[in-house]
């Protein structure tokens, strides 16, 4: 034991704990780059974008074209989908103006709606010969499929996430030709595919998928130019138009042990991820190379828009729904993504990860890591932050010069980070060592005060005397109803008690603290608590009134709880009710107790007021009693009824007390207006000794709808009235009152 004691501190003073913490980081980190999580992909990815952002693609040469199915040609030609027939002019079209392959970025998986056939049997109106007559002429499809036939088309298809039908075997599919490691486990799987009605898929010259995979943040980055769709290998719909255009007859795929390297036809090879998805080289949208459709079948085109070029027909509509988000732009119609992938493809500006970047990373994780671990406890911190800016320096630029020259993305994200969190754990373990004293401090008095207070005298020790300061506050006291009724039915299972009241007090106490309140103490069932100390507080009285509210709401939702977990469980139900008193007034609050042991707290008539108004609200029949000086203080932000004059001990003045039965909505609200009617009306002849009035007053507004609401408050006037009508008090009306008032 001795030796391993005298080991442990060997090891302390030379290597120290801090440096064995930050070795295990260093290997954490590599596990995490290796897991890459979907959090370090994103923070790398978004790096990338900043490249693009910095320095997209620049524009040499415009090889596509998109027909846009834009808004212009939806009002002119009607909605979309349009009939076959015009979809059939709109190719022949461009075949005849030069077009060097045509690729739709739709898929038409079901016949045309508006074929003759199904005319003559959707249109009840019709003779047998009519009929006949659109029976026998040649589908809309079989149109289309003619046209396609006759030029070179790619007709688009769709993954999808479930199987909805089984292939058919017969229709023609691209060929594949593989390169070493067998490349399908890599590609993204799509369960299902949607494919074109088969005169259409017979007729193609070839088929791609258009599917477009955003990643996690939406934005797309890179299109998938290969994958796997019910079992097919298929491959893109930009891939597939290369293919076509530069009439190869197979596709080859170089795939390494860590996946999918390239993609290749005659002429050209596209570097792709594992997975075999292209990082898009994206430029700035372009507008020149969009021609509206209805342009093309009005002949109303220049021809060298269309000669000589790959044309894409999609939509930038925006009721068709097909708009991304890429690193460069917010706002790009999709079928501009796959115009920019063939862009990138044909001038040879296509940017790429290499498989080799990782071993890169890794290596210059380590080797700075190692560096800091070593090294940094020796420097001053000018010195470290000055190394420190210069490492970041050198691996931003390294990265920035390998894109800019190469277009090759390295991270430089990772060994950043790896790197930054030994030097902070390095600086932060010299930060605990100096706070021990404190640690020790806090120890000794955190088991006698609260934690906020115990971080105050941390902080500041001059703190801890007694005394205190005298300001305006808003004090409230909450209370229980019925809790010895409730405590009957607990009488077997203290524990179950203890954690209803656990239950009960969390919500209430979380409600006063959400709004800046300050927890004096728990009482039982009871909680007292203030605003406008320690902090300063400008909207103390609105603070409180509004978690006076709050503690209401969360009562109920409470109950709701309850009293289904009751039918659950077969037992009664017993509903847990509140009751509130607020009062804003002059109070001492501070750090008041003995020499051994005090709290924070506060003292004062406006105290014991607001403890009286908490237990008045049982009487008068509404959860939340308020002082006048609360009332006034948020009159407009609340409904407020005036409810009577209570007595207090040394004042010789009665002081005005009123309910809040809502927040503003409910001050508007007409049963609202209506409910504080009645009680002015009650109150007035009251107060004037009208007697028989302030009666016909309760009588009537026991027939309303908001009986139920003033009823306690009724009896309570009521009551009074009939107590002087039998036992008149002395002609002094100060004796009166206080009689009525008592």
């Amino acid at each position: 034991m001795k030796r391993l004691r005298v080991l442990r501190r060997w090891f302390g003073r030379r290597i120290g704990y801090a440096r064995l913490l930050c070795l295990v980081l260093l290997i954490g980190f590599a596990a995490l780059r290796v897991a890459d999580p979907a959090p370090v992909e994103e923070i790398r990815v978004r790096t990338f974008d900043a490249f693009q952002r910095i320095d997209p693609r620049q524009k040499t040469a415009r090889p596509v074209t998109i027909v846009d199915i834009d808004d212009k040609s939806l009002e002119k030609l009607g909605q979309w989908p349009w009939p076959r027939t015009r979809i059939a002019a709109l190719v022949n079209e461009l075949t005849k103006l030069g077009a060097v392959v045509i690729a739709f970025d739709a898929v038409f998986s079901e016949p045309d709606r508006l074929n003759p056939a199904v005319a003559a049997e959707a249109i009840p109106q019709l003779d047998e010969e009519t009929r006949a007559k659109l029976r026998a002429l040649p589908s809309n499809d079989q149109i289309f499929a003619d046209a396609i036939r006759k030029s070179r088309v790619v007709l688009g298809e769709s993954g999808l996430p479930e199987e909805i039908a089984t292939l058919d075997k017969t229709l023609p599919v691209t060929g594949i030709a593989m390169l070493g490691e067998e490349p399908q486990r890599f590609m993204f799987d799509f369960p299902g595919l949607l494919r074109n009605v088969p005169v259409l898929e017979h007729a193609a010259a070839g088929r791609g998928l258009f599917t477009i995979k955003p990643e996690r943040d939406g934005i797309v980055r890179r299109v998938p130019m290969i994958m796997q769709a019910q079992g097919q290998t298929m491959p893109s719909l930009t891939f597939e138009m290369l293919r076509v255009a530069t009439g190869s007859g197979t596709i080859l795929i170089k795939a390494e042990k860590a996946g999918i390297k390239s993609l290749g036809i005659k002429g050209v090879q596209i570097p792709t991820d594992h997975n075999g998805q292209l990082w898009v080289h994206y430029a700035h949208n372009d507008a020149s190379i969009y021609v509206p459709a209805v342009n093309v079948l009005e002949k109303n085109v220049a021809p060298d828009m269309i000669a000589g070029k790959l044309v894409l027909i999609g939509t930038s509509a925006v009721g068709l729904n097909d708009i991304k988000t890429t690193p460069v732009s917010r706002a790009m119609p999709g079928v501009e993504i796959h115009a920019q992938v063939l862009e990138s493809a044909l001038s040879g500006a296509v940017i790429s990860q290499p498989i080799y970047g990782i071993a890169v990373e890794f290596a210059t994780a380590l080797l700075f890591g190692l560096l800091v671990i070593a090294f940094a406890p020796l420097f001053g911190p000018i010195t470290l932050v000055a190394l420190g800016a210069a490492f970041a320096s050198v691996l931003v630029g390294t990265s920035a010069y390998f894109y800019t020259q190469n277009r090759l993305l390295i991270d430089f994200t990772y060994p950043l980070m790896s790197t930054t969190a030994i030097y902070l754990t390095l600086i932060f373990s010299s930060f605990v060592r100096e706070q021990a004293q404190r640690r020790q401090i806090r120890s000794a008095f955190g088991q006698y005060l609260s934690p906020a207070l115990v971080e105050q005298l941390a902080q500041s020790p001059e703190k801890l005397v007694l005394g205190g300061e005298e300001r305006e506050m808003t004090i409230m006291f909450s209370d229980m109803r019925g809790f010895t009724s409730i405590s009957e039915t607990y009488k077997s299972d203290p524990q179950g008690l203890t954690a209803l009241m656990n239950r009960f007090l969390t919500p209430l106490t979380n409600a006063i603290l959400d709004r800046k309140g300050t927890i004096d103490k728990y009482m039982g069932d009871a909680i007292m608590a203030f605003w406008n100390a320690p902090l300063d507080d400008k909207d103390h009285e609105l603070n409180a009134c509004e978690a006076a509210l709050d503690m209401l709401e969360r009562v109920d939702e409470l109950n709701q709880a309850r009293e289904l977990e009751a039918k659950q469980e077969g037992r009664p139900f017993i509903p847990l009710n509140i009751g509130v008193g607020l009062n804003t007034g002059l109070c001492v609050v501070g750090n008041m107790g003995s020499d051994q042991r005090f709290d924070y707290s506060v003292f004062g008539d406006s105290v014991n007021l607001a403890s009286r108004l908490e237990g008045q609200s049982k009487e008068y029949g509404f959860p939340i009693i308020v002082g006048s000086k609360t009332a006034l203080a948020v009159k407009d932000k609340f409904a407020i009824l005036e409810l009577d004059f209570i007595m207090v001990k040394g004042k010789n003045e009665p002081e005005v007390i009123y309910a809040i039965a809502g927040r503003e909505d409910t001050a508007q609200s007409g049963r609202f207006q209506r409910l504080r009617n009645l009680t002015i009306e009650m109150l007035a002849c009251y107060r004037n000794r009208d007697w028989d009035g302030a009666l016909a007053a309760i009588a009537r507004g026991r027939k309303t709808d908001e009986a139920n609401s003033l009823e306690l408050l009724y009896n309570l006037y009521e009551a009074r009235i009939r107590n002087y009508l039998e036992n008149p008090p002395p002609e002094d009306w100060n004796g009166a009152f206080a009689l009525l008032t008592k």
